[in-house]
């Protein structure tokens, strides 16, 4: 199906399966996934590749879609390989074309191509990558033509809007075109997920500051603002990614959002030193009109050169839940020793109870 949108057309993916509605859904999310990269050459994983996500796959294949960034590209063509000034900070991924089948084989449904490394090899190489993974059954969506896709599965139209600061993306500091996107995308989906490529990078970025934040040169949006105004414009979930560490969770008006999700596979060209090494799968709950009911931190880390591997030591949980309380301690949610998310209880009042200063939770 093609739908007209704004003067452009855009694809909608639309796979179906079981037609009965669940009153419970599940959206798992990762953050940047680039499985190793023959640009130069020697940066492929052992096995080809094969069995990198295999430490995680039963996870990451149990819930109703599973989300994640391709940090990269997916393409078997030369393209236009980026120029960079220092190639020491400056890096250009492309992972063959067949790697899209082990995305698929390990759970994914739908993936981000917004993001600073979809344009390392040109705008070809951009959308050779989301067609490959169409063709393997990963819905995308994130450049300027294709900001969107709809994938239906188990009776759910799920809709997946993303952005990103980089050229040739859904700009994220478009908060006009952004509004009516989600706006357009809510009219026609049951659940409305976004993902935003933003906020600056690396260990001393942690924080969400509440304001834009500039890295190198580069507005990266203002993900504290963004997160809300698309929730406002009708989105149900929102995760981001970008900074390449975990960053705080919070909740706005009954709905979840990530603002990073570091790291997950991201084979040989990465420093995956410390916290760049910690690998959150996010596990959310929400009921059928997208509030959120609970979540859960599945920790992960990566070891060696990459791939994501279960951490018994639960680091990235602590991470994120010193994050939370440090960032929104007005937030509702708390995270678990386990990982487990939920929603504090409320409080009210009777006007006799904050005379005496008593108060007591409001029954469920």
């Amino acid at each position: 199906m093609r739908t007209l949108f704004s003067g452009f057309f855009l694809s909608v993916a639309l796979l179906s399966f079981s037609q009965t509605k669940k009153d419970t859904i599940t959206v798992i999310s990762v953050g940047d996934v680039m499985l190793g990269t023959w640009y130069p050459s020697g940066y492929l994983p052992p096995d080809d590749g094969k069995y990198l996500l295999k430490p995680v796959e039963k996870i990451l294949r149990n819930a109703d879609v599973t989300f994640g960034n391709h940090e990269g590209t997916l393409f078997d063509s030369t393209g236009t390989p980026k120029q960079c000034r220092d190639s020491a900070l400056c890096f250009a991924f492309k992972s063959p074309e067949r790697y899209a089948q082990y995305l698929k084989k390990a759970g994914f449904d739908l993936m981000s191509v917004a993001n600073n490394h979809s344009g390392d090899f040109g705008p070809e190489a951009r959308e050779r990558t989301m067609q490959i993974l169409q063709d393997a059954g990963i819905a995308s969506s994130g450049t300027i033509k294709k900001p969107f896709v709809i994938l239906e599965k188990g009776g759910i139209k799920y809709g997946l809007v993303c952005f990103a600061p980089n050229y040739g993306t859904q700009s994220i500091n478009n908060l006009k075109a952004a509004q009516k996107i989600v706006s357009y995308l809510d009219s026609l989906c049951d659940i409305v997920i976004v993902s935003f490529h933003g906020g600056a990078e690396g260990r001393t970025k942690r924080h969400v500051p509440r304001e834009h934040e500039i890295f190198v040169g580069e507005d990266r949006g203002d993900v504290y603002g963004f997160a809300r105004m698309v929730i406002d414009a009708g989105a149900d979930v929102v995760f981001g990614h970008g900074p390449h560490v975990a960053r705080a969770v919070d909740l706005y008006k009954g709905r979840f959002i990530a603002y990073s999700l570091g790291n997950f596979a991201t084979y040989g060209r990465f420093n995956l030193k410390g916290e760049a090494g910690l690998a959150p799968i996010i596990k959310v709950f929400v009921d059928k009109d997208g509030k959120f009911l609970r979540g859960e931190i599945i920790a992960a880390k990566q070891v060696g050169e990459g791939g994501p591997v279960l951490d018994e030591s639960g680091a990235v949980i602590d991470k994120m839940r010193q994050l939370t309380k440090e960032d929104f301690p007005e937030s509702r949610l708390v995270i678990e020793d386990d990982g487990a998310i939920r929603k504090k209880r409320q409080v009210h009042a009777t006007a006799h109870e904050k005379h005496r200063g008593l108060l007591r939770p409001i029954k469920r």
